[in-house]
């Protein structure tokens, strides 16, 4: 496992690059899949149902899981093959990685900061209500609202500490497992991909997606090559953060097929 941490930090970001694609991939699939099948309903006018309750309950349930294998991984004193990776990864990614590239990546994680979250999140939560989009808005200030506690919470009951660096690009304080930046950035870009999949016309619908998977890989990855998180730190912060967008994604659609002509 140190020989291929010490590969993917000389590699860094032809892997992150190459991740991304692959994300964008898997993206595209998601998306050409739904549109072939339709999941359509009478009632919400022929429009593509986002994710049904049973969708949304496997996402749950999967991501709970692989959560709670993440969280054995880093406790299992026989192996401990994931923090041994973790660390060897920090590590040679902290000998590798040049002053600029660091000054380039620490500018796209600050996108994922509590404070740019926040700002949007209001903005785009006052558009919702000035355009009277009112269930959206209520789908997105819940969603949106949920992500400090939540994260919080774990970060607390695992008290795990962060990786130590002193490259001074992005100073971080707070306990490390899970990722808040991974954890947010993908409730709040698949929220957001969410309510511009119900307002924009189909033909955008694609663009919305990759975009969406995008900032969500780069966000999060940033963090790993930053050295400010651990890798399962970030892998657990998409997780769990999946499984929260799930529950949110269920409940908006849940919401959406009983109710009114809103989008």
């Amino acid at each position: 496992m140190n020989d291929l941490a010490e590969w993917i930090a000389t590699h860094a970001l032809p892997v992150w690059a190459a991740l991304l694609i692959a994300a964008l991939l898997v993206g595209d699939v998601a998306w050409q899949w739904n549109r072939q099948h339709g999941e359509r309903t009478a009632a919400v006018g022929g429009r593509p149902v986002a994710v049904r309750g049973v969708t949304a309950l496997f996402l749950l349930v999967s991501m709970g899981l692989l959560f709670a294998a993440i969280a054995v991984a880093l406790k299992e004193e026989a192996t401990r093959w994931l923090p041994s990776f973790d660390q060897s990864l920090a590590e040679d990614l902290h000998s590798s990685m040049q002053p600029g590239v660091l000054r380039a990546v620490a500018a796209v994680s600050h996108l994922g900061d509590l404070g740019s979250v926040a700002a949007a999140t209001a903005v785009i939560l006052a558009v919702l209500l000035l355009r009277r989009h009112l269930r959206l808005a209520t789908c997105w200030a819940i969603a949106m609202v949920g992500i400090v506690p939540i994260n919080s919470g774990l970060k607390a009951l695992f008290q795990r500490p962060r990786p130590l660096d002193n490259h001074g690009f992005m100073v971080e304080h707070g306990w490390s497992f899970p990722s808040g930046h991974a954890f947010g950035a993908i409730v709040f870009y698949g929220m957001l991909a969410y309510v511009l999949l119900r307002l924009l016309p189909h033909r955008w619908h694609r663009w919305v997606i990759a975009g969406a998977v995008a900032m969500v890989g780069v966000i999060g990855l940033s963090r790993i090559v930053l050295q400010v998180h651990y890798f399962s730190d970030v892998m657990a912060g998409y997780v769990s953060g999946m499984a929260w967008l799930a529950v949110c994604l269920g409940g908006a659609e849940w919401w959406r097929l009983r109710t009114s002509t809103q989008p």
